[in-house]
């Protein structure tokens, strides 16, 4: 199973306004911190926040955070809902399957179970296991402090 390049920015984008959770964020600063273009970004946050995972503010003042608390976004449902759309084979797709073997396939039958504990498993992590005390990933997502000058 692959993973797409626009879920993979969701949490990515997901993870940033989790770690700066006390205030709003700009689309420039996640793009610098986490090395992905500003028009990728548009198109994730758009859709995470059509979603309720993101509260978007437009104007000067403006910025992006989470729309819920960390512990009440599962990162299986986030899959879920960015993952859908993607089938995952052709014998998945509504449209454009020609594959002659799906009423007699069992290999079909086993990559659904598959897909469903792969899904099964990320439906038990919350955003907040991601981020709650992951020194890591918030030296990472925090810009680099200036040094004092004497």
């Amino acid at each position: 199973m692959r993973v797409t390049k626009r879920t993979n920015i969701a949490f990515r984008v997901l993870m940033f306004c989790g770690v700066h959770a006390d205030r709003l964020v700009t689309k420039a600063e996640i793009a610098e911190r986490c090395n992905t273009s500003e028009s990728h970004l548009a198109q994730v946050i758009n859709r995470l926040a059509q979603l309720g995972y993101l509260h978007t503010q437009r104007g000067r003042a403006g910025g992006i955070m989470l729309a819920r608390p960390m512990a009440e976004i599962d990162v299986g449902g986030v899959f879920r809902h960015l993952e859908a759309q993607a089938p995952l084979a052709e014998c998945f797709a509504d449209v454009d399957n020609t594959c002659p073997l799906v009423s007699a396939c069992r290999l079909r039958d086993a990559m659904a179970g598959a897909a469903e504990a792969f899904y099964g498993h990320l439906d038990r992590m919350t955003l907040d296991d991601l981020i709650c005390e992951n020194v890591a990933l918030a030296d990472i997502l925090n810009p680099p402090r200036c040094a004092k000058r004497a």
